[in-house]
């Protein structure tokens, strides 16, 4: 007995037919390989400059995407003696329980699942960039995805929750491009040590291939991965003496001591009254430093008036302005405009007059 608990089967596309319809331009394929090649060099310590991933979080929109991509453009022109720039442009979102997994699996953001339509923007998006001289970097989560992108990456990252997954060992292990290894959600940087040693092995395991059959895939190893700080439990784990613990592992695993800091570290609360206790709250900020905090008045002052929202690293707050089922706003009601100005008196105008905080209303 088998597929009790499967509810269908739906076709999928081929890489090689996606590939054949959207094809790259002689353009993208000068700029894949110039920033391989580049990302490479910089890794083997022949190229002294640094490389920098930038870009949003993950992709849904990409009209944005290539507004971001030409504004990035300019800025690369400008340093490129001493920093190579690739585009972050990541399609898929690893969950740590469940919710919207990224523009591939969900397109619409409808529960639609249309994943032939969500590789079909993919893919045309990773050509316009591309085409327009933005190599990019895009995270190995779906370990059959690549089949119908990979030609059009520059860099690949496995992140914190599969790094120690073997699947994708071995999916670095074949990839034509660097790839970094973030270390554990909990800080371990041992785990992401081993991947890529793993990587740089050969491997040979059950694949699939360009026109979609099983196969068995044969690897030769991939000598170009990295290590990338990404923080954990404790906070960012980028200071120096962090890095000078992962260079000293690398070394003694005889591995390049090439690392990745991953920057972006801001910490963000969401402080609403409903849904959430306040006691949940507390305890939350009681162990995480957080910088931008999005909430109502009366819970910001509360935990603020109680000693748990520290403004000491509070670099933005976004305040909640929505109407009630009244229709009335914040400042139309006398139960939020007290809190309010109490918080902006006593708390953040201080800091905002000190160029410290910020304060924005939604």
């Amino acid at each position: 007995m088998e597929d009790l608990r499967i509810t269908g089967y739906n076709a999928l596309l081929t890489p090689a037919f996606l590939q054949e319809e959207l094809p790259m331009s002689e353009a993208s394929q000068q700029t894949v390989s110039q920033a391989r090649n580049e990302a490479a060099a910089i890794l083997r310590g022949e190229d002294d400059r640094l490389i920098i991933i930038v870009g949003p979080c993950s992709i849904h929109d990409t009209r944005a995407a290539k507004e971001y991509c030409s504004k990035l453009l300019d800025v690369r022109s400008q340093v490129k003696d001493e920093l190579l720039i690739i585009m972050r442009s990541y399609f898929e979102k690893p969950r740590t329980t469940v919710g919207w997994k990224g523009l591939i699996n969900n397109p619409d953001m409808d529960d639609s699942y249309n994943i032939n339509k969500g590789l079909r923007i993919g893919r045309k998006l990773l050509c316009d960039l591309t085409d327009a001289g933005m190599p990019v970097a895009v995270e190995l989560l779906d370990t059959i995805s690549p089949q119908y992108l990979a030609d059009l990456m520059s860099w690949g990252a496995i992140g914190a929750r599969t790094t120690e997954s073997q699947l994708h060992r071995e999916l670095a292990s074949g990839v034509s491009f660097p790839v970094g290894f973030k270390n554990g959600t909990d800080g371990n940087v041992k785990v992401a040590i081993d991947g890529i040693g793993s990587a740089a092995a050969p491997h040979h395991f059950l694949g699939v291939t360009k026109q979609g059959i099983v196969s068995i895939t044969h690897t030769t190893g991939n000598p170009d991965c990295h290590v990338i700080l990404r923080g954990g439990n404790d906070g960012p784990n980028f200071d120096k003496e962090h890095i000078s613990n992962a260079k000293a592992q690398l070394i003694k695993h005889h591995l390049r001591p090439n690392i990745m800091e991953f920057a972006s570290q801001a910490r963000i609360a969401k402080l609403f009254a409903k849904h959430i206790k306040i006691q949940e709250q507390a305890e939350l900020l009681k162990t995480t430093p957080i910088h931008l905090a999005v909430g109502t008045p009366q819970r910001l002052v509360a935990l603020a008036e109680q000693g748990h929202l520290s403004m000491e690293q509070l670099e933005l707050v976004v305040i909640d302005t929505d109407t009630t089922k009244g229709n009335y706003n914040l400042m139309e009601q006398l139960s939020g405009r007290e809190p309010l100005f109490t918080f902006l008196n006593t708390y953040i105008a201080p800091r905002m007059q000190a160029g410290e905080s910020k304060l924005g209303l939604f």
